[in-house]
């Protein structure tokens, strides 16, 4: 035999051996993944049905973000200078209460929006006809997710908030958290989402209507309500000593505090929804330090920590263009730099 023939027949062994060696590399994956795929052996730990709550939640989050054009813009004051005027403000014992952070955070965030009302606004939006309208309000009612004793989050609309003083804030919230402890949260809610299923079957949203009735009325998902003496008993306490749908309803704007639930956190919320017909929210982070320049009192510039509060801004494009933002932010900014303006609130 010629070399060539020999080297021919060589090459023909080792390429043949290679194909059989890939062929039943190939095969061997394939069973692996078969097998892999047929047993199925992740141990499930629990399986949690959707209860009142988060049925609700997962509703609405769905409708904001499937039907409205969200843009977020991260704004990052610094609030050095209003941090320590806040800690004046309860060291002079002016007010009865102490007054929180978060309390006082609202009043800025209600003196930027009445600054700026375009953004206290409900939508209304007919995508078939390109037919819209933006409707503003004087009340600014805001909704804010408010912490229960059990772990679970309740939207609460706090109303009237455009014309009430730290004390008057301090009262309200406090008078919630009264409210909170007599409240049944299913109840409550499912008086609520009933509501909105009345209403959307008033506006001819028929199949929408029958399918939150049957999901919450039916099977494993069904919603738990009180009944018989329980139900008697839950009603009969005095509606000024528990939350109604009134307190859970629409609000014009959405203002959500990530920052009171993890105060250690380093990070900044940047995506929040915002909860339709609004078309405008605002996500609070912790406050932070961080490295700043600032200006000290001889009006040099200098380098130094500064505490700075992430604020996540989140508006409806279809309401709203980035310019509708600049008065809200130029209020904040004069408040956080005039930070004594807060004595007369």
């Amino acid at each position: 035999m010629s070399n060539t023939a020999v080297l021919n027949s060589a090459n023909t062994t080792i390429f043949g051996n290679l194909v059989a060696d890939t062929y039943e590399n190939r095969e061997e994956e394939k069973m692996t993944h078969k097998e892999y795929k047929g047993k199925r052996h992740f141990q499930i730990n629990q399986k949690i049905h959707f209860g009142i709550q988060r049925k609700v939640v997962s509703n609405m989050t769905t409708e904001a973000w499937e039907t409205i054009p969200h843009v977020t813009y991260i704004y990052e004051p610094d609030i050095t200078d209003f941090i320590d005027e806040f800690k004046k403000l309860n060291e002079s014992g002016k007010h009865k209460d102490k007054i929180t952070l978060n309390t006082l955070l609202l009043k800025c965030f209600v003196e930027g929006i009445k600054a700026d009302p375009i953004l206290n606004s409900h939508i209304e939006f007919n995508k078939a006809l390109v037919r819209g309208t933006v409707e503003s309000y004087e009340d600014i009612n805001i909704s804010m997710p408010y912490l229960l004793p059990n772990g679970e989050m309740m939207t609460i609309n706090l109303h009237n908030f455009e014309n009430r003083n730290l004390d008057n804030m301090t009262d309200y919230i406090a008078d919630i958290g009264r409210k909170v402890k007599n409240t049944n949260l299913n109840e409550v809610m499912y008086d609520v989402s009933l509501d909105n299923t009345l209403n959307a079957l008033g506006k001819g949203e028929f199949i929408k209507s029958l399918g939150r009735l049957i999901g919450s009325k039916t099977g494993k998902h069904k919603v738990k309500n009180l009944s018989g003496d329980a139900k008697r008993a839950y009603y009969s306490i005095p509606e000024k000593d528990r939350l109604t749908k009134e307190d859970i309803e629409q609000g014009t704007v959405t203002i959500s505090n990530i920052g009171s639930i993890y105060k250690g956190q380093r990070g900044a919320l940047a995506l929040l929804e915002i909860v339709p017909p609004q078309v405008f929210a605002i996500g609070i982070g912790g406050v932070q330090e961080k490295p700043g320049v600032y200006v000290d009192e001889n009006g040099e510039k200098q380098i130094g920590i500064r505490k700075i509060l992430p604020l996540c801004l989140a508006f409806d494009h279809r309401a709203l263009d980035f310019g509708e933002l600049v008065p809200f932010m130029e209020r904040l900014d004069d408040i956080f730099a005039n930070p004594q303006q807060i004595e007369k609130w």
